[in-house]
């Protein structure tokens, strides 16, 4: 079993720098590798405060540079947002410069807000994102790659710095859509999933559909696929943090779903409000559905929603809304230093639940 933290980069307020959100992405990312995690994500956004990170590769590339061990990864690039020709120069580039420990996410995006702004119609995300889909593979493996596509198009054209991972580094598909996660399934690459804000049932939901997406495309989803589940977990025998944490979960929720729905409001074309939703869950149903809790409850539930879905990696929420910088670096700590280890443990100690998991 493998862990990581996704570092999203929010801003709740102006009582948050831009300076100090990136700064704390940095931060945890050092602490998650002394903590023993075995990578950093990082998200990719524009234009608003729900992410201040728009160059998960940038991002990368410098903590290549403070980081030895932990690997490196962007969840997730939003293709169609980019150029093919540039996108593969970087890539390699940041693979080279982190030798080697790039894990590439990739997306086909979901705030129209973006696309706008970079030219780019939300209703071709698709199709331009299966056809970079087409290109990437090619031209991350071999000498000289050209493309005519519908929305893409690249001359013959040959990248300069190679990666170092051979034959390339790892593909990472985040999707809600089974057709776009089942040409991942097809052509051997990762996924990456999540059950949001929601409980076991909703994780048992979640299998089940992954099952049918392995099963339709002739794969076995335990023997075939590597998945990661991104879900928001906290520990702690203070109530008030964990309410911090979860309140700072909610405010995410809120703002990506006013985006994604397009409902989202601003008094300065920046700051988007949080506004209060009918789906809003309760604080309650929160510390309900998901693993926070004492150090014992959170393993618990880990192992239980593990039992569930059987990923091969979780990645864990670690920067969200304004969530206090100390406590969250003294939270990555206390997950590797009891967490992670009591987990593995359980999992070397029971086949049936980790039968699925890599040694």
């Amino acid at each position: 079993m493998e862990f990581g933290v996704f570092i999203l980069a929010q801003q709740r307020g102006y009582h948050q720098t831009s300076q100090q959100v990136i700064n704390n992405s940095i931060e945890q990312t050092v602490a998650a590798e002394q903590a023993g995690f075995n990578t950093a994500w990082y998200a990719e956004h524009h234009f608003n405060n729900y992410s201040l990170s728009p160059s998960p590769l940038m991002m990368v590339a410098h903590m290549a540079a403070k980081t030895k061990r932990i690997r490196l990864g962007t969840a997730v690039c939003i293709l169609p947002l980019y150029h093919p020709a540039r996108f593969l120069a970087e890539v390699g580039f940041v693979d080279t410069v982190s030798d080697g420990r790039l894990e590439l996410g990739i997306g086909s995006g979901y705030q129209q807000f973006e696309f706008e702004r970079f030219g780019v119609k939300i209703e071709d995300s698709g199709a331009i994102y299966n056809e970079f889909l087409d290109i990437l593979p090619k031209g991350l493996t071999q000498k000289i790659v050209a493309y005519d596509g519908q929305h893409l198009k690249l001359p013959p054209s040959s990248i300069a710095v190679r990666c170092l991972q051979d034959p390339m580094p790892p593909l990472w598909i985040t999707s809600g859509n089974p057709v776009t996660l089942g040409r991942g399934v097809r052509e051997g690459h990762n996924l990456f999933v999540t059950a949001l804000l929601k409980g076991s049932d909703a994780v048992a939901e979640l299998r089940q559909r992954l099952d049918k997406v392995a099963g339709d495309n002739g794969k076995d989803l335990d023997r075939d696929v590597k998945f990661g589940f991104l879900r928001c977990a906290y520990a702690s025998d203070s109530k008030a943090e964990i309410d911090a944490y979860l309140d700072c979960a909610r405010f995410q929720r809120r703002i990506s779903e006013s985006l994604k729905f397009r409902r989202s409001q601003s008094d300065d074309g920046y700051m988007i409000k949080e506004v209060p939703s009918e789906t809003d869950p309760t604080m309650e149903q929160l510390r309900q559905n998901l693993p926070v809790g004492s150090v014992n409850e959170v393993i618990d539930k880990m192992l239980e929603e593990i039992s569930i879905l059987r990923p091969k990696h979780i990645a864990l929420q670690t920067q969200l809304g304004d969530f206090d910088q100390k406590t969250m670096l003294r939270q990555i700590e206390l997950w590797g230093e009891r967490i992670i280890p009591a987990i593995q443990k359980e999992l070397g100690r029971n086949p049936e639940a980790s039968r699925a998991l890599p040694a």
